[in-house]
Order: C-alpha cells, then structure tokens, then sequence
C-alpha cells in the first residue's frame, strides 16, 4: 500500500514540477527552443487550458490559470491519496 500511495505521490509531483518549468519557461522566451521546453508546454497547456477557458489572461498578459493549476492539482493528489487508503 505505501508503494503505491508513494507511487500515486511521485507522479503529481513529477507533473508539478513540469508545470513550474513550463512557468518559468514562459518567462524566457528563448527556452521555448529546447525540445525539453516544448516537451512541458506539449504536456501540461492541455490541463492548462480548461482554467484558461474559465478564467482568460487578464489584460492579455496576466495568466492566472497556473496558479488555479497548482491549487487543483494539490486537492486532487490529497483527494486519490485518500481514496486510496
């Protein structure tokens, strides 16, 4: 049981930390030429894209839909782990 709840863990880990780099990443418009970089963005504007569709850019520029991203992937996680046990 502990192997797949750390299982369950590491994978919703592994996703945050590629929606940071795609963050990040889009601070940087010169990564966007890394295959790295394209491999996060092909992975996570999906996701990314059912909060920009509730929530648009603010003025264009401002994309808050990562933020909401990171808030539901965290209950998500809380919420398997706990249907688990």
């Amino acid at each position: 049981m502990n192997l797949l709840l750390y299982t369950i863990h590491l994978l919703f880990l592994s996703y945050t930390v590629l929606l940071l780099i795609r963050v990040i990443g889009s601070w940087f418009p010169s990564f966007s030429r890394y295959a790295f970089m394209r491999f996060a963005v092909n992975i996570t504007d999906p996701y990314l894209n059912v909060f920009r569709r509730v929530i648009p850019p603010i003025g264009g520029v401002l994309d808050l839909s990562p933020l909401i991203g990171f808030f539901v992937l965290q209950i998500s996680e809380q919420l398997v782990i706990t249907l688990v046990r």
